[in-house]
């Protein structure tokens, strides 16, 4: 019995603290300062710990950044150049070489593939994941690994299951009340408070640390805001600071409850990729949406998959071809203190959260950007592409022109046959495109 007791003051102990230090200023909206307190001394330690790194890793064999130095040097010149003794002459079997070339890159590091991996740090950041050429520095340094594994195991991912699962079940259990409500500016209003406050609890579950930029530029109700996308966080840090009707989608598992519920309350839109007839669908219903200004701005991924914070791949073009105001927002995360991206082919969603609730932090910028609408004469595609390079220059990302749903699927016939038409112009035009 004794035990028993002894168990029970801990856990009500440690609920109030959850409760007092947490879960009452998540509701209002404010900190308290401990989030910065541990960032300043995360921050001191990790600056320390690079430091330690530099002086025990020689010049030579130090860590080098993936995401900039990649495994092959690559010669990023045009066909032309590649085949300049083409020019003038027919076609010579010694073309093939060129092509074989291009082909041996493509297989040992194209730039779609990596773009789908978490990317590396320049410098180890006491994660595992990132500490790629580990090898043996000091004793000092290991020992602040251990305590640090030792911090994010047994306090920090108690406190963060705890905060999500509360984050969550009062999610559920809201918007589920909420929805049996009649349509009432009452209803909106509640709608709003649940998704707000929960949001703020799972972010803090995350120890998240946001900083927004531009707030003048938050989207508005009737329009529809765009962003590019790295982690199923992306909602939750967004919805941080305001509220959307959103587009995605529909997810089994523990994804698949929390939608369910959260159309409860607020409409939002979910799909089926396999069903065609399913996404005119949501094409007019999004239309009807964006309609009403009184309704929430509608929030969509337009990659349609998570990319690894370092780029913005192709943004399909049914978002741009609805109508309306567009808001771009650009989201970068610090990859310092942890990996948001979700590579969804190797981790299910639980596996996925129980890593980002053994990171240090998660940590990120977003940028509300003016909001843009569809020029005289410019088509969907030419839209989607303008407001795509508009968000990878405010998030400092690389733009590419690829599909994102390369992930999984084969290349198109139509990008192989692009390539055998521009050779075949060279030949036929004595080398000129």
């Amino acid at each position: 019995m004794e035990g028993a007791e002894l168990a029970g003051k801990i856990l009500s102990t440690w609920l109030t603290l959850v409760l007092c230090l947490i879960l009452l200023p998540s509701v209002f909206g404010v900190s308290l300062g401990i989030s910065e307190v541990y960032m300043k001394i995360l921050v001191k330690t990790l600056e320390w710990a690079t430091i330690r790194i530099e002086k025990g890793v020689p010049k030579e064999s130090g860590l080098k950044n993936s995401a900039s130095v990649g495994i092959i040097q690559r010669d990023e010149s045009p066909m032309e150049k590649g085949l300049s003794g083409l020019r003038g002459r027919d076609f010579e079997l010694s073309d093939v070489f060129y092509f074989s070339k291009k082909g041996l890159e493509a297989i040992v590091e194209d730039e779609v593939t990596q773009r789908f991996s978490s990317e590396e740090l320049v410098s180890w950041n006491l994660l595992t994941r990132t500490n790629i050429n580990f090898q043996y520095i000091s004793l000092r340094l290991t020992t602040v690994w251990v305590l640090g594994v030792i911090v994010r195991y047994c306090v920090l991912l108690p406190l963060r299951v705890t905060l999500a699962f509360i984050g969550i079940s009062l999610l559920v259990i809201g918007t589920t009340l909420v929805g049996q409500l009649p349509d009432s500016s009452l209803k909106n209003w509640l709608s709003e408070l649940v998704h707000l406050t929960c949001c703020r609890i799972c972010v803090r579950a995350l120890s998240g640390t946001i900083h927004y930029h531009n707030k003048q530029y938050r989207p508005q109700k009737g329009g529809i805001c765009v962003a590019n996308h790295t982690s199923p966080i992306d909602v939750l840090i967004l919805t941080t600071d305001g509220c959307y009707a959103m587009v995605g989608q529909v997810h089994g598992g523990l994804m698949g409850i929390i939608q369910r519920a959260m159309v409860k309350a607020c409409p939002h839109v979910w799909f089926e990729r396999s069903e065609m007839k399913d996404r005119h669908l949501v094409t007019k219903r999004l239309k009807e949406h964006i309609a009403d200004k009184k309704k929430l701005p509608i929030l969509i991924f337009p990659e349609g998959t998570c990319i690894n914070n370092t780029s913005v791949m192709m943004f399909k073009k049914g978002s741009f071809e609805i109508g309306g105001t567009i808001h771009p927002v650009a989201i970068k995360y610090n990859p310092q203190f942890g990996d948001a991206f979700w590579n969804s082919s190797k981790y299910n969603m639980v596996s996925y959260l129980l890593r980002m609730m053994t990171s240090w932090a998660i940590v990120c910028d977003v940028w509300y950007m003016p909001p843009m609408t569809r020029e005289e004469g410019e088509d969907a595609v030419q839209f989607a592409n303008r407001v795509k390079s508009a968000i990878a220059v405010q998030g400092g990302l690389t733009e590419l022109p690829w599909d994102g749903g390369l992930k999984r699927a084969k290349v198109k016939d139509t990008f192989k046959e692009e390539q055998q038409k521009n050779y075949s112009k060279m030949i036929v035009g004595n080398g000129s495109l």
